[in-house]
């Protein structure tokens, strides 16, 4: 199950979504964001899909890392999509004792389930074909103007990027220890709630010993390094706009304009 977990996953390449300037990046990600939780019609959501389909296409993203991406949120698609399945007003199909199915509810769980399975394909494909270091930069760059008000944005930025970073690295240090321990023969899957949660603690102590450790060293790596904050670094490489940037922005803005526009002229979900 952690092996599915891909947030903070990189996939380097050199496809035109990778070499996208990541703050245009972050932009469209929050646009596409917004778009999607405006629009309500069938076709709206279709046009949506095509366009993440297509996205990934051009990025060559293997297909599993979509599917590894959205598995682990399963549990909370059904959970949502149950909920909006029985507890919303409408005119019952089924009922039975207080639960009842309504037309109504079944189109606000299945929109609910495709939002949130496009909300999280869109999210990763920004930290699938963005490098920390970049993502570092742009976050930084666009909060830029908070330095103001003495908003620490340099100090933000870094620890945001670290700790995506290191979501993969715990995540595989935790399947190691479980490993460990399983082959000294404890017991993980099976027996009650409680007796689950006691059999946690031999996996978490070690896992937060390493944690710190992992940070102690981060630590010293960057004081070896003469590391002092934002204030008068340099970058290796600098951001810049290009016309593929421009280009992206076009294409996507039409995308998401036609989306609403459909939105409002066709019959929506609810």
């Amino acid at each position: 199950m952690l092996s599915d977990i891909t947030i903070g996953q990189f996939f380097p390449g050199k496809s035109i979504v990778h070499r996208i300037d990541p703050r245009a990046k972050i932009l469209l990600v929050l646009a596409f964001i917004i778009v999607l939780f405006i629009v309500r019609n069938p076709v709206s959501f279709l046009l949506i899909a095509v366009f993440l389909i297509g996205a990934y296409i051009i990025a060559k993203i293997p297909a599993n890392a979509i599917w590894r991406g959205v598995k682990p949120i399963l549990p909370l698609i059904a959970f949502t999509s149950i909920l909006n399945l029985f507890f919303v007003d409408g005119e019952p199909l089924v009922h039975w004792w207080i639960f009842k199915i309504t037309a109504e509810g079944i189109s606000v769980a299945v929109l609910m389930a495709i939002r949130i399975v496009c909300l999280i394909i869109g999210s990763l494909l920004l930290t699938y074909t963005t490098s920390p270091i970049a993502l570092t930069d742009a976050i930084e760059r666009l909060l830029k103007p908070l330095k103001v008000i003495r908003f620490p944005v340099h100090e933000m930025a870094m620890m945001m990027t670290i700790a995506l970073r290191f979501i993969p690295t715990l995540l595989e240090e935790t399947d190691k220890i479980m490993s460990a321990q399983k082959a000294r023969g404890a017991d993980l899957e099976t027996g009650s709630i409680v007796k689950r949660a006691k059999a946690l603690i031999p996996i978490l102590i070690p896992l937060f010993v390493s944690a710190f450790r992992r940070a102690e060293d981060l630590a010293l790596a960057m004081e070896c390094r003469c590391y002092r904050g934002g204030e008068g670094r340099t970058r290796m490489k600098q951001l810049y706009f290009s016309r593929l940037d421009a280009a992206a922005a076009s294409v996507t803005g039409v995308l998401f304009a036609a989306a609403i526009l459909l939105d409002i002229f066709l019959p929506k979900f609810i």
